[in-house]
């Protein structure tokens, strides 16, 4: 067996089920869960139609490039939505099933050319960055974005001996947990020190299409588009459908930017097997091509947050995130005893934020916070919010 494999940390919710083993929720309150980000609202009719009537294509074994179809419809909306002059179906896109795999493998493609090998992860962050870099066999280098940096990173504290050893940058814009948005600054300092140093920025931008108000968050290729970087060097997108049409259960992304990487990718690619069923491709066309459901999904959100924002601000530290649907406040009491106090008396369950989080140096950027997912139903988000309120009046 791969030795690296006992490297891996358990996921969140495995530590959470152990944090909760042997304690009841209060019996007298129906059980709410605001811990896994797996949207609730309904999926698109019109995918689900699509879908429905292309399930003929599961006598056929699919490409692992995906269809041109497919490719033309992710590069389309791709170039509508960040802006750009031009984004190669051919060459400059290429189909993933989900996110999640595709972060993973990127990294198996990316690292081994430098010795003594960084990967490069926000802390706290999404665990799949740290799993990936485990198995690629790199050392993780944590970037604290905690409450005395506005939960962002500051990327001029990084010193060059990191950048040289680097090989993949993550960057989770919006963030993962705190939805805080990477500007065209930081991204053109980025794209700098990727071009000097010999680096791949790897952004996830699977909640970019849950914001608030009209200006929708910066992408990186909309970033490299705005400074004249249009050969995406060293740089790749990551979308999904999961968030932006709810459609986790569809496993349909896709990756996009610098060439030269995806080439090497798909022939990777070939050999792992990832290829996303014709069906599911049909389905996905239907999705990005559609706005509708995307703008609706948005006020969802934007009501569901400025309900629960009205109950929980005055009594914790919590504000709306530039984007996602997650809340991120601050506590004063350990993460672990709100979780499991909260459980016990209120059936809410929440996820403590030091199990997003790493320690470094003696500081875990999660410590005294929670993660709250708002994808339930409006009533159900707010009746967790009261009971919220009603948990830390008592105390």
């Amino acid at each position: 067996m791969n030795p690296l494999i006992h490297s891996l940390h358990p996921y969140p919710f495995q530590k959470l089920a152990e944090l909760l083993e042997g304690l009841s929720p209060n019996p007298e309150k129906p059980l709410i869960k605001l811990t896994i980000g797996e949207p609730q609202h309904e999926a698109p009719a019109i995918v689900l139609d699509t879908l429905a009537k292309s399930l003929s294509g599961v006598s056929k074994y699919p490409s692992t490039k995906g269809e041109l179809p497919l490719r033309n419809a992710m590069s389309e909306w791709t170039i509508r939505r960040f802006k750009l002059d031009n984004l190669d179906p051919d060459t400059e896109i290429l189909p993933v099933t989900g996110t999640r795999e595709a972060l993973f493998a990127i990294t198996q493609t990316l690292v081994g050319e430098k010795q003594n090998s960084l990967v490069v992860s926000p802390n706290p962050f999404y665990q799949i960055y740290e799993g990936a870099g485990i198995l690629a066999g790199a050392e993780l280098h944590f970037l604290p974005c905690g409450a005395e940096t506005n939960y962002k990173v500051d990327y001029q504290l990084v010193d060059d001996s990191i950048w040289q050893r680097c090989e993949v940058l993550f960057v989770c814009s919006p963030n993962n947990p705190s939805g805080t948005i990477t500007t065209l600054d930081e991204y053109a300092y980025l794209i700098e020190k990727a071009n000097t140093f010999n680096f791949t920025i790897v952004a996830d931008e699977c909640y970019s299409e849950i914001y608030f108000g009209d200006q929708a968050p910066l992408g990186l290729l909309e970033a490299c588009q705005i400074l004249g970087h249009t050969d995406y060097n060293h740089c790749l997108i990551f979308q999904s459908l999961s968030k932006r049409s709810n459609l986790p259960g569809l496993r349909s992304g896709f990756v996009a930017g610098d060439a030269s990487i995806l080439k090497p990718f798909l022939l990777y690619r070939t050999y792992q097997g990832c290829a996303m069923p014709i069906h599911h491709q049909d389905a996905s066309i239907a999705a990005w091509n559609d706005e509708e459901h995307v703008i609706k999904n948005r006020e969802i959100y934007t009501r569901k947050f400025d309900s629960v924002l009205d109950i929980l601000s005055p009594i914790m530290s919590v504000s709306k995130p530039e984007a996602g649907f997650y809340l991120w406040p601050e506590l004063n009491m350990k993460d672990e005893d709100f979780c499991t106090l909260l459980y016990q008396e209120e059936s809410v369950v929440v996820l403590p934020g030091s199990y997003l989080g790493r320690e470094v140096d003696g500081i875990n950027p999660g410590d005294r916070h929670i993660r709250m997912a708002l994808v339930a139903e409006e009533s159900e988000c707010v009746e967790a919010a009261k009971r919220i309120k009603d948990f830390l009046s008592r105390r």
